[in-house]
């Protein structure tokens, strides 16, 4: 994957992966988009915002090697769907089972905000990625940035368009939106999203996932 659609995120991507930070001087960064991963036959999917310049920018692999990454690998394994509660490799030997990780947005921002723009250009990719996953009955969207780019991707939506919540859910069609604070420090620091918040959003997307 090698698109160049967004000039902007290109040059961040890029410029990251060769000023590098202190702690990862001596590694190579991947500095290119970022695509999902998991269980092919999932019926789980957990959206995100973007790669972050130092994990999955870094690592090649979404949410790897960063704190967000930390706190949603934890509550995958709690839920049964991770096989370790850590990724910080994309060889680390983690699998997921019944679930597929991946993003609004393919490449790193900068400061972590990718523009409206940018998302739009970015969902042919994740359009194409979610058409690939055949079984899949539930989107756990992990932010409003999230939650906005997968009712983009779905056919008559209610008006006045469903707004984000921690906890809302959306049934379109045989496919569930399920949405979440994003797991990133700004909420999990403040304990505005706390363990037993994911915990719960996770438990109820494996129950409708079964149902």
């Amino acid at each position: 994957m090698a698109c160049r659609r967004c000039p902007r995120l290109v040059a961040w991507r890029e410029r990251v992966a060769v000023e590098r930070r202190a702690a990862f001087s001596d590694q190579t960064y991947w500095g290119r988009p970022v695509a999902g991963f998991g269980d092919p036959q999932a019926r789980i999917i957990v959206l995100g915002l973007a790669p972050a310049a130092h994990g999955g920018n870094r690592t090649g692999r979404v949410f790897t090697g960063d704190r967000s990454g930390d706190w949603l690998f934890a509550a995958l394994w709690r839920a049964g769907l991770a096989s370790q509660p850590q990724s910080v490799a994309r060889d680390d030997g983690l699998t997921l089972r019944d679930c597929w990780v991946t993003a609004a947005v393919r490449c790193a921002p900068p400061a972590n905000r990718p523009t409206p723009d940018e998302r739009d250009r970015c969902s042919t990719w994740l359009a194409a990625e979610l058409g690939l996953l055949e079984r899949a009955r539930v989107v756990v969207c992990l932010g409003g940035f999230a939650w906005d780019a997968a009712l983009r991707l779905l056919d008559g939506v209610p008006r006045p368009r469903p707004r984000f919540a921690h906890g809302a859910e959306l049934a379109h069609g045989g496919l569930r939106l399920l949405a979440s604070y994003h797991v990133s420090q700004q909420n999990t620091f403040t304990g505005r999203l706390t363990e037993p918040m994911l915990d719960a959003v996770f438990a109820r997307a494996v129950e409708l996932a079964a149902g």
